[in-house]
C-alpha cells in the first residue's frame, strides 16, 4: 500500500525518511480552528482528523497520514507565532517551566481510520532574553508550535529534560507511527 503524507512540515518528512518509511507528499488545505473549550490534550488529534477528512482524493490501496502538534502550557495552547515579537513572548513564557507537547496522528484508508495522541513533557531551564532573541533571529522558529524546534540550538542549550518521545516534540512520534502503520496494513 502507498503511504500518503498530508503535511507541510519538513520535520515530519525528515522523520519518515529517517525511519525508512516511503511516502508520497500531498497537499491538504484545512483550517486549524478548534472550539476554545476543547481540552488541550484533544486539540492535536482533532486537527489531525480534520486534515484527513479534508482530503478528497482516492484512497484505494493507499493510507493517508495526517498529524498536528500543539504545545500546552498552564492550560493554554501555544500555537505558531505570528512574528518575531510573538515568538519572543512565547519562548519567554516557556522559559524555566515544563510544558507538554501533544502530537495527534490520523491514519486513514478506504476501509478504516485510527487516530491517537502522543505526549511528551519538555522542561526548559530559565533562558535569558539575549538567548531567546538570538534563537528567534538566527533559527527562524516562526513555523513551529511554541516557537521552537527541540532539534535546534535552543534545544541543545535550553532543554534540561524530556519525559516521552523526543521525535514527538519534533512533530511525529515515529516509533508509534511505525507500529500503528504495521497494524493498519495487517488489518486491510
Amino acid at each position: 500500500m502507498e503511504l500518503l503524507l498530508g503535511s507541510k512540515s519538513p520535520r515530519r518528512q525528515e522523520l519518515l525518511k529517517g525511519a525508512g518509511i516511503d511516502y508520497t507528499l500531498i497537499n491538504i488545505d484545512s483550517d486549524e480552528d478548534f472550539h476554545p473549550d476543547m481540552a488541550g490534550e484533544k486539540v492535536a488529534e482533532y486537527l489531525a482528523i480534520k486534515k484527513a477528512e479534508a482530503y478528497i482524493g482516492d484512497l484505494e490501496n493507499k493510507i493517508l497520514l495526517t498529524a498536528d502538534t500543539t504545545v500546552y502550557l498552564e492550560g493554554e495552547i501555544i500555537n505558531k507565532p505570528e512574528n518575531e515579537d510573538d515568538a519572543i513572548k512565547m519562548l519567554t513564557k516557556l522559559s524555566g517551566k515544563m510544558h507538554t507537547v501533544f502530537t495527534g496522528v490520523c491514519l486513514r484508508s478506504k476501509t478504516q481510520e485510527i487516530a491517537f495522541t502522543d505526549q511528551t513533557n519538555v522542561y526548559f531551564k530559565g533562558l535569558t532574553r539575549e538567548q531567546i532573541v538570538y534563537y528567534v533571529r538566527n533559527f527562524n522558529p516562526l513555523d513551529k508550535a511554541g516557537s521552537y524546534g527541540i532539534q535546534d540550538w535552543i534545544g541543545y542549550i535550553g532543554v534540561t529534560k524530556i519525559e516521552g518521545d523526543f521525535f514527538n516534540v519534533m512533530g511525529l512520534p515515529v516509533n508509534r507511527v511505525y507500529d500503528e502503520l504495521q497494524k493498519f496494513v495487517n488489518n486491510q
